[in-house]
Formats: structure tokens, C-alpha cells, sequence
């Protein structure tokens, strides 16, 4: 008779340091757009090995726990800075000058609003995480739709500065929501609030499966 062991592998919850991934790389980049730093030589690093690695890192941890919308999250915004930073290295030309000179930006605009479409279902499922997550998640639809507009050419003063305030806010927040799940989880309780899911979906959720039951 054969005996079946269940062998189950434990992670911890990730969403700290992919939130701190996320919120070093918004805060640095932001001060650029912003003019308050200039150059992009000391924010490719933290592009690359926060904005990049650290949510993949997160990204892998959340989908070992089988949490699809925080692996998904996470690696794709974590490969969108992987891509940032390799952009930036062909605009400095550290890939030769020939494609350094075959950059056209509105390939860029068009990225973004792609990723401003996926933000938009992103957000629609923060709303049953929690509200610091669902904010950050809110601020960054601003963030893409200020990149790709201005990448584009449509209002682009207005635009680039849309998508800078956002960062910035993006990044302050994340920082928060960083800290406090780590706390949270290290004391076992609610230190700090992070905000209760809007609980909108469950209703729908709720509502369907009690009628599913009448017709039935």
C-alpha cells in the first residue's frame, strides 16, 4: 500500500521588499523628471537592482504562495525596470551609436499605455488588497498615462509632470506600505494600518453565488 506525503513549502509574504524595490527606483527616478537631481548615471543602478531584481525577486516569492495577482504585479513591473534601464543604455550609446541613433520615443508612448491598459485591471483587483496598495496602484495609471501622452507628444509639459508627481507619490507611498507590512507581519498583528479591501468585488461575488443558489 502506497503512502502519500503532502509536503508543503513555506515563503515569506514578499510584498515588503517588493514595495521597497519599487519605492527606492519611483523616489530616484521622480527627482529627475522633476529637476530637483539631474542625469540618469546613479538612478540606472537602483533601475536595475530594485525597480528590476527585487520585485523579481518578490514576484518568484509571491508565486511559490501561489498568489497570482502579486507574482504578476511584481514581475511585470519589475521587467518593465529591467527595461527602463536597458533603454537608457542604448540612449548613452552603450550599445554602439548606430542603434543609439534608431531610438524613436513614441515606441516608448506605445509601451507605456500598454502598461497603462494592464494597470487599469491591476487596480481593479487592488481593490480587495488593501487601500495603500490600491492607491499606489491608482497612482500609477497617472504615472503611464503622463509617460505616454508626453512620450507621444500630447500636452507633453503637462504630462511629464503628471507622470512626476505621480512617481513621487508612488514611491512615498510604497515606502509605507513597505515598512508597515513588514511590521505587521513581524508582530503579528496590525501595527500600522495599511486600509481594509474596499470589499466591492466580494459583494458582486457574494450576490452571484446567492442568486446562482435561487435559480438552482
Amino acid at each position: 500500500m502506497k503512502q502519500v506525503q503532502d509536503v508543503r513549502v513555506t515563503s515569506a509574504d514578499p510584498s515588503g521588499i517588493g514595495l521597497f524595490g519599487l519605492a527606492i527606483v519611483t523616489l530616484v527616478a521622480s527627482t529627475q523628471k522633476l529637476g530637483w537631481t539631474e542625469g540618469l548615471g546613479f538612478v540606472l543602478p537602483w533601475a536595475i537592482f530594485l525597480g528590476g531584481f527585487a520585485q523579481i525577486y518578490a514576484s518568484i516569492l509571491d508565486a511559490k504562495i501561489g498568489n497570482t495577482f502579486g507574482a504578476t504585479a511584481f514581475g511585470a513591473y519589475g521587467f518593465f525596470w529591467l527595461a527602463v534601464g536597458g533603454g537608457w543604455l542604448v540612449q548613452a550609446g552603450v550599445f554602439g551609436e548606430v542603434l543609439a541613433a534608431q531610438t524613436d520615443i513614441h515606441q516608448l508612448g506605445v509601451v507605456y499605455l500598454g502598461f497603462l491598459a494592464f494597470t487599469v485591471f491591476m487596480t481593479i483587483g487592488a481593490l480587495e488588497t488593501n487601500k495603500v496598495l490600491f492607491l499606489i496602484f491608482f497612482l500609477i495609471n497617472f504615472l503611464f498615462l503622463g509617460l505616454g501622452l508626453s512620450s507621444l507628444g500630447i500636452m507633453e509639459t503637462f504630462m511629464h509632470n503628471v507622470a512626476a508627481y505621480s512617481e513621487l507619490l508612488i514611491g512615498m507611498l510604497s515606502i509605507y506600505g513597505a515598512g508597515v507590512n513588514v511590521l505587521n507581519r513581524h508582530f503579528g498583528f496590525e501595527f500600522l494600518p495599511l486600509g481594509k479591501p474596499f470589499n466591492i468585488i466580494g459583494k458582486q461575488r457574494a450576490k452571484a453565488k446567492s442568486s446562482s443558489a435561487v435559480t438552482h
